[in-house]
């Protein structure tokens, strides 16, 4: 029952509506069917199939809100998951940034569904883990990895006549190999939305390699370096600064793109000019719900263009409060890239240091971004455009923010993430300079 039609999901929200007695009343359906494979040790530890299908039900009498959830679906659980949320609603203060349900609206569908990656078996997850577990045996190499495929939908309707549905599919894996006596570790991620876009033997033989050419790494004074970033090591950096772009936070002094009295940063250049950064919910690598958690409809917005803050994410709220226009949250960062493949900007790097992959990454002060994080699972020094030998990982303190006003070539983008639970996206891999190394790290 975890994937209902559209039909199906009709007759559910038009019953919630019919009980409802509030002034307003607003309803999510969601489902999912999650397939999983996870591999350790070059044996699979543990395979399955998860499905869960819920009901919210909001209301609200005047501007006090309640909120019900159910996973049953018969009209006695929701008549009273309606009457759980009108009560709730009654007790409840007002709400003194309450804003009414969005009007009747059209969604512009995105493709985030493909048949293919919905059609997805254990057989297709076995042999995805095979290639790694196989490969590595063959090299005598130990693999630990997670395959994870999702196939979901998502309805949304309110008493204004607001209805929405929509189906999603998207896959994951990741990949982390080692040497036996634990000196050399590689790693690789792959995200899709189109399973026929995603090669497991392909992957497997990137983190197979990096673990081979990790072994005997050698030390490398802490310090400024330039740096080739691949796309995952750059989009986890990234990633800390997107929720930056939020205007009250920047009005409430509480982002790096806040300024003294209340202001913010919209219409400054920020960043290198090469940097442009958008969110598409139609995109065809990244596509996402053209809704957001509020129903607000998502539209292509240019957050940043040739370096210049271009634009701001508004709530409903704050965009009443200040006059602004509402339109809905990103569920996608797009970065706009190159042909060039990380091989090419190695080929053009005198010398500098390649970052497979950064972790264990904390914020150290929001209002400059500036984050902290090791390096692991390959790492190379560079030298006259060629790997010259591994090294060992580094801590860094570095901000997104400087590390985008310091960039020499951007890459090819490759797709990051292709779940609604987080951003999606699309981001290349870059060459900076001046990264900030401050210590080693003994760790692989």
């Amino acid at each position: 029952m975890s994937i209902l039609t559209q039909e199906q999901t009709k007759k559910i929200s038009d019953r919630v509506m019919s009980l409802s007695k509030a002034d307003e009343c607003i309803v999510n359906i969601e489902g999912s069917r999650i397939g999983n494979i996870r591999f350790a040790r070059n044996a699979v530890s543990t395979a399955g199939l998860a499905d869960d299908t819920r009901v919210q039900v909001q209301v609200a009498f005047g501007k006090k809100q309640g909120t019900a959830t159910i996973n049953e679906f018969d009209d006695k659980s929701i008549e009273r998951a309606v009457r759980r949320a009108e009560d709730l609603a009654k007790l409840a203060p007002d709400n003194p940034e309450f804003i009414p349900a969005i009007a009747k609206t059209a969604y512009k569908p995105s493709d985030t569904f493909v048949q293919k990656t919905a059609d997805i078996d254990p057989e297709y997850r076995a042999q995805a883990a095979a290639y790694a577990i196989e490969g590595c045996r063959k090299r005598g190499l130990v693999s630990a990895g997670f395959f994870t495929d999702r196939t979901s939908f998502e309805t949304i309707a309110n008493s204004n006549g607001l209805f929405g549905h929509q189906d999603s599919s998207s896959l994951d894996f990741t990949l982390t190999v080692r040497t036996e006596d634990g000196r050399g570790s590689g790693w690789v991620k792959r995200s899709a939305r189109d399973v026929t876009k995603f090669d497991p033997r392909e992957a497997a033989e990137i983190a197979i390699e990096k673990a081979l050419r990790s072994v005997d790494a050698k030390a490398l004074e802490p310090g400024r370096y330039t740096v080739i970033m691949e796309p995952a090591a750059t989009s986890d950096l990234l990633s800390f600064m997107l929720g930056g772009f939020d205007a009250r936070r920047a009005d409430e002094g509480r982002s790096f793109l806040s300024k003294a009295g209340g202001k913010n940063r919209l219409g400054d250049k920020l960043f290198d000019s090469q940097v442009n950064i958008w969110s598409d919910p139609w995109d065809k690598d990244v596509a996402v719900l053209p809704w957001d958690d509020n129903m607000l409809p998502r539209e292509r917005v240019e957050l940043v263009k040739d370096g210049k803050i271009n634009a701001l994410d508004y709530s409903r709220f704050w965009a009443q409060q200040k006059n602004q226009r509402a339109v809905g949250a990103a569920g996608n960062i797009i970065m706009a890239g190159t042909n060039k493949t990380t091989e090419e900007l190695i080929a053009n790097t005198k010398k500098g240091v390649l970052v497979t992959r950064t972790w264990y990454i904390r914020m150290v002060d929001p209002q400059s971004v500036l984050l902290t994080g090791l390096t692991r699972d390959g790492t190379f020094y560079v030298e006259n455009g060629k790997i010259k030998h591994p090294i060992k990982n580094f801590r860094f303190n570095e901000s997104p923010v400087s590390m985008l006003n310091n960039i020499e070539e951007i890459g090819k983008p490759a797709v990051i993430g292709a779940d609604e639970a987080r951003y999606s996206m699309l981001i290349p891999a870059m060459k900076i300079r001046d990264f900030n190394f401050t210590s080693l790290s003994d760790a692989v």
